[in-house]
């Protein structure tokens, strides 16, 4: 087991055995786990875990039996049904269960699901809240959600449903038109047809928009592009999932606010990204 980080004294809470604790795993940098997340690793007798949790995530947990239940869109995977009842079952011999799951369970990420077929079958739960990659990935490509200057909302939608097609349930000009930032789950795939629609609902085709693949971990790519054009820049790249899109002006704080790439010894490209004809941290 890994020694390296050692949780404090303190009243932590102990999985006990016919378990399930649901917890989010962050958007891949396993410095993004909480410490409640690193007490249930210690602990577990079987994680079951997704397709976008990092193996070395999984190395703090040497004790228990690893158990891959990943759905990759367009990928054969396992059905959602099967899991669940899959921890029911471990739950039902007595095992310490992990579900670890990619970003936030409670974000796109079936934890409802999850959560409420346990509690169907009387298996006692505790939900663990993870760094969602709509907040935390983007923070990584240096995009804040929100800023003061830019924008005073946020909505974040799913690019497919179950059927793996954009939703047909979403009202497009309500999104479009009704936020100024928009964070899209899962869009990769139909993104001709997100910003055809954003766009006959008014969105300008010169808006900022920024694809981020394989946030938070060492194969992070950024595309920065506009909306009239992210389809095409996205097939041109060659860039593939999982991503996240940000449509909105937020984006251009990448401009100044890149900080991976200041790392690297890059200066910031525009101190006044926002044509505000002053630095943009002034107040």
């Amino acid at each position: 087991m890994n020694d390296s980080l050692s949780l404090p004294n303190g009243d932590w809470p102990e999985l006990l055995p016919g378990w399930v604790w649901l917890c989010g795993a962050g958007p891949g940098d396993p410095g993004l786990l909480t410490l409640h997340a690193i007490n249930a690793l210690r602990q577990a007798d079987v994680v079951i875990y997704d397709a976008l949790v990092q193996e070395a995530i999984l190395e703090w947990a040497p004790q228990a039996k690893h158990i891959y239940a990943g759905k990759r869109g367009g990928k054969p995977s396992a059905i959602q049904r099967d899991i669940s009842l899959r921890l029911v079952d471990l739950a039902r011999e007595g095992k310490r269960v992990l579900r670890l799951k990619g970003g936030d369970p409670f974000v796109f990420g079936r934890g409802g699901e999850e959560a409420q077929t346990l509690v169907q079958h009387n298996v006692p739960i505790r939900i663990i809240p993870g760094i969602s990659a709509g907040i935390g990935g983007l923070a990584y490509a240096g995009i804040p959600v929100t800023h003061r200057d830019v924008n005073q909302s946020v909505t974040f939608v799913t690019g497919h449903d179950q059927s793996g097609e954009t939703p047909s349930s979403l009202n497009w000009p309500a999104i479009a038109q009704g936020s100024q930032v928009l964070v899209i789950y899962m869009g990769m795939k139909h993104a001709e047809q997100i910003t055809s629609e954003l766009i006959k609902a008014g969105r300008g085709v010169e808006e900022p928009c920024a694809v981020v693949c394989s946030a938070t971990t060492g194969d992070q790519k950024v595309l920065e592009t506009t909306l009239g054009r992210m389809a095409a820049d996205i097939a041109a790249s060659g860039y593939e999932p999982p991503a996240i899109l940000c449509v909105g002006r937020s984006v251009l704080m990448r401009q100044v606010l890149d900080w991976q790439g200041m790392m690297g010894g890059q200066a910031p490209r525009n101190l006044d990204p926002l044509g505000r004809g002053r630095p943009a941290e002034a107040s």
